[in-house]
């Protein structure tokens, strides 16, 4: 399928609730996706309470990145970077599971600063940013936590862009979860839960003057992760998720809290039976509607644009870029086979 000196790269993103992966190669206006994996293993359950990974967790862990190794094998991969983020920076045997996955796959993990995992997110959005506005807040809803960017866009083609300010709070969708619990499932507790969180951002605002460049109409919102992406699902209708139809997709503030109050007055089996929620998500969706609101009320936009790329797209320009192999694109949407 591949010639025998071609360049093939892997990118795997592996964060407190999913073990990610693409593989890709190059082409003249960017990359192309050959494969891909995505499995949900929640490594970071338990986390809160214990500060460890449970070794239920890293045993399903490991044997998701022996099934990407597999992958990489079969598609002849010669570059490869896994990532690893919140559950393991926070868990005291990080180290120890580390040397565990190098041990059982061969694969080396990094476990990555805050800066770097918001680093390569804005990387992997990048295309998706007009630059037309001179400001940009972007966000991604991890499993363990939540990183905020306020970004400078030069009026460039592409454009130039710089993290001026990154807030990063210790509370993702698997995090919020577990602290909250079932008080995320009455409509006080919800509310009171978006209220918290609302309290965390707002001095990063001030500091920033987001407030004031949002009413000025200067800033171009946009938003990675689980999340935002179920949400845009549910707006079209969709009866299976498709990416093409959500990355890049522009959603009023009216559509965002429309939906949010769809998914938070269904039912525990309704979620669990929605074909863009499903089981593995239906209990974590309601507290990624809970930061998302947090978001959007703290700094209310006309639009929220919705990328279903991040982290491994960040990782694979990162890759191609040191290899030679990268040509600056724009676009909508990441090439498939």
């Amino acid at each position: 399928m591949y010639g025998a000196d071609e360049a093939i790269f892997a990118a795997l993103d592996l964060g407190t609730n999913n073990c990610r992966m693409l593989i890709a190669r190059p082409v003249p206006d960017g990359f192309r996706v050959v494969d891909a994996f995505s499995r949900v293993t929640r490594l970071g359950e338990g986390l809160a309470k214990t500060g460890r990974l449970s070794d239920p967790a890293m045993g399903r862990t490991v044997a998701a990145l022996r099934a990407c190794v597999d992958k990489m094998v079969r598609n002849r991969v010669t570059h490869v970077r896994l990532v690893a983020t919140e559950a393991c920076r926070r868990a005291c045997n990080g180290g120890e599971f580390r040397r565990r996955v190098a041990e059982e796959t061969g694969l080396t993990l990094d476990i990555i600063t805050a800066e770097e995992e918001a680093s390569l997110a804005l990387a992997g959005c990048a295309p998706l940013i007009e630059g037309v506005q001179p400001w940009g807040l972007v966000f991604d809803i991890g499993g363990g936590s939540t990183e905020v960017m306020w970004v400078q866009c030069d009026a460039e083609e592409p454009p130039a862009m710089k993290v001026v300010d990154m807030l990063s709070l210790p509370l993702g969708v698997m995090t919020l979860a577990d602290q909250a619990g079932r008080a995320l499932l009455s409509r006080d507790g919800y509310l009171r839960t978006v209220n918290t969180l609302a309290k965390r951002l707002i001095p990063f605002g001030h500091r920033h003057s987001i407030p004031q460049h949002l009413a000025r109409g200067e800033v171009q919102v946009l938003g990675t992760s689980g999340t935002v992406t179920t949400l845009a699902a549910l707006h079209l209708g969709l009866k299976k998720y498709d990416r093409s139809k959500v990355d890049g997709l522009d959603l009023s503030s009216h559509a965002v809290e429309g939906v949010i109050e769809e998914i938070c007055t269904m039912s525990a089996s309704q979620r669990m039976s929605h074909p863009c929620i499903g089981a593995d998500r239906a209990d974590l969706v309601v507290a990624g509607c809970a930061i998302l609101e947090a978001i959007c009320h703290t700094w209310p936009s006309l639009s929220l644009r919705v990328a279903d790329r991040g982290v491994r797209e960040g990782i694979l320009v990162d890759l191609m870029r040191k290899a030679g192999r990268m040509v600056v694109r724009r676009g909508r949407g990441v090439k498939t086979a």
